[in-house]
């Protein structure tokens, strides 16, 4: 008779999180590296217990103050992690589980990796309902976090001890699948939480999840080389597939031997330095008239590992010559058929190496002349709107990155993702290294930058790492200061603050919807908030939360605030109130439209003249077939 195989007997939390210590990916890096956790009733017996069990040294613990925050905190340290090693999220049943879904979504449009474990009701139904339950009378089975299964990539319920193990195999499968990954969602019922089991111990021992970098389809590259060749006017367009598949140098191998521009989306900004001879900059609606111009004549793209957002194809009226043709190269099989394209499934850096390999051609010298130069006069305007005329007035939005600039190296990395500061940096900032630009804006989330830093500084130790905000999105969600503080994390903050959300109040005023509810001001006579603006201290705010704070007022305060922020070995903000009015200082409105429908009857002349505006840009949209 041969033995009986070997087993454990551990409660289902600690299987789990015992399971989660001997998984890795290639580098030997621990694919699941932490847990973020706030604890109530659904998880402080289960998953709580478990992580005393088994001690920071084999799971560390990051205790976390909003449910929201801990994903993107997550998200953002997988994103620095080149999605080679992620965190898990536990929480409670209730709030604590529904709180988690805006940042599955985000990790999930993103294709990001993060774990999220929350706790579920009963699954032997000892009484019913209990405590936070959600009643479905038409489903016994349904509870809150059923709200997850849209934004997660994998979804279980582990009813039973046993069920654990085919749902984390499979779970770790899809963090590990470039093609697949986001949001994973394991749902533990409180009471299989706490239930013991007797596991086989080969479910505990060591395993190497292989990142797979698929190699594109031969006949496919084939006639994109082609395609490259009959191309006159051919420009790459690099998303964010070019960091997630760590193909930065082979794109630009690929550009500067054959001259092709490279125009990056908000995703894939710092696919190349700014001053790299083939980078144009950001394209769409946030982009550069350089990159832009290049679009509406471009005769073949190549799209590198993007999703074709309406942000990055102005709605589909960018790309305007009559005969432009698509390439896209993505892992994902979706992406890579959008716009009619001739679809290359593969690995990013793969199938640059494999493109530059069949293909010698060059692009035609005044081709080459003709984007250099373009280049050379955008370079001048971001230089005119970063200039400081006078040290003692106000800083404008695009001032303050102008001061930053000079203060930065390419060790310093800034995260952004709501407002009007992705118009600016997509068109402004001048990327000097591979990570150093980190805006979120696949889901463009208010209240991610913060708590995103904490990710970052988890994954770069010893690197500057700058959460610039402005002041609608700090109030989303400033909690994780109290995280930074608490684990002595030099965070940095630049709260900028223009009394409202200026970025939606401009489109609100180009759609002639006026800035209704946009601005933080007191109530009128009227009823509307166009009173004075209200007097909040943000400044105090952060000072209250444990920040070292710094308050700016000028240009020249700008400068010194920001000096010792960035040489700051805590928790650091700098606070300035910023010039209102036009913030985003890029191209004219009109050289790259986006697509907000106008109400089609109204009898307010604001709404009329936009509706007019609207109708002409819609006719110039066009599917790409």
């Amino acid at each position: 008779m041969p033995p009986a195989p070997r087993t454990r007997r551990l409660t289902t939390a600690q299987a789990l999180l015992t399971f989660l210590t001997h998984q890795f990916t290639p580098t030997r890096t621990r694919l699941i590296s932490a847990t973020w956790g706030i604890f109530g009733h659904g998880n402080v017996a289960g998953i709580g217990q478990a992580l005393t069990e088994l001690g920071p040294d084999r799971m560390p613990f990051l205790q976390g103050r909003n449910e929201q925050a801990m994903v993107h905190a997550a998200t953002a340290y997988a994103r620095q992690s080149h999605r080679l090693s992620a965190h898990a999220v536990t929480t409670s049943i209730g709030p604590g589980a529904t709180n988690l879904v805006t940042g599955a979504a985000l990790a999930t449009v993103n294709r990001l990796p993060v774990l999220l474990l929350p706790g579920d009701t009963f699954a032997a139904r000892p009484a019913d309902p209990v405590l936070q339950q959600l009643e479905v009378p038409y489903a016994g089975d349904v509870s809150v976090n059923d709200c997850l299964r849209p934004v997660s990539r994998y979804f279980d319920r582990i009813t039973r001890a046993e069920a654990l193990i085919p749902a984390a195999l499979a779970a770790m499968r899809v963090l590990t699948d470039p093609a697949e990954t986001g949001a994973v969602t394991l749902c533990l019922p409180q009471d299989v939480q706490a239930e013991a089991y007797d596991w086989p111990e080969d479910f505990f021992r060591d395993r190497v999840w292989q990142i797979r970098a698929q190699e594109p389809d031969a006949e496919a590259l084939d006639e994109a080389v082609r395609w490259l060749r009959a191309a006159r006017r051919p420009l790459i367009v690099a998303g964010g597939g070019v960091r997630h598949g760590r193909a930065q140098d082979a794109l630009g191998r690929f550009a500067r031997r054959t001259g092709i521009p490279v125009a990056s989306t908000q995703a894939g900004k710092g696919s190349l330095p700014y001053d790299h001879p083939c980078d144009v900059g950001g394209i769409g609606h946030t982009g550069t008239a350089t990159a832009n111009r290049l679009a509406r004549t471009a005769d073949l793209v190549l799209g590198v590992g993007t999703r074709w957002t309406d942000f990055t194809t102005a709605s589909r009226t960018l790309f305007a010559h009559p005969g432009v043709r698509f390439v896209n190269l993505n892992v994902t099989d979706a992406d890579a058929h959008k716009l009619g394209a001739l679809a290359v499934v593969g690995d990013a850096r793969k199938g640059l190496q494999a493109l530059a390999d069949e293909f010698n051609g060059r692009t035609d010298e005044t081709y080459r002349t003709e984007y250099r130069a373009a280049k050379a006069e955008w370079e001048e305007h971001v230089s005119a709107v970063y200039a400081a005329r006078d040290d003692k007035a106000a800083p404008t939005q695009a001032q303050v990155l102008g001061v930053l600039d000079t203060l930065v190296s390419d060790q310093d990395i800034l995260i952004n993702a709501a407002g009007s500061l992705p118009g600016d940096l997509h068109k402004l900032w001048r990327t000097r290294s591979r990570d150093q630009y980190h805006v979120e804006y696949g889901y463009s989330c208010m209240g991610y930058e913060i708590p995103a830093a904490l990710g970052v500084l988890l994954a770069a130790p010893g690197r500057p790492v700058w959460a610039l905000v402005g002041d609608g999105t700090y109030l989303m969600n400033p909690t994780e200061i109290v995280t930074a503080v608490q684990e002595r994390l030099p965070l940095k903050v630049v709260i900028l603050d223009n009394h409202g959300y200026a970025s939606i109040g401009g489109l609100s005023t180009s759609v002639g919807a006026e800035r209704f509810g946009t601005d933080y001001r007191f109530r009128a006579a009227d009823g509307t908030y166009t009173g004075e603006p209200l007097p909040l201290d943000l400044a105090a705010n952060a000072a209250s939360l444990g920040m070292h704070t710094l308050r700016a007022h000028t240009i020249a305060d700008l400068r010194e605030a920001l000096k010792e922020a960035r040489a700051s070995t805590v928790p650091t903000c700098v606070y300035v109130t910023t010039e209102t009015g036009d913030t985003v200082s890029g191209p004219s409105d009109g050289d790259a439209w986006w697509d907000v429908p106008v109400a089609e009857t109204a009898t307010r002349p604001s709404a009329t003249s936009a509706r007019a505006q609207y109708d002409r840009h819609v006719a110039a949209r066009r599917h790409h077939l």
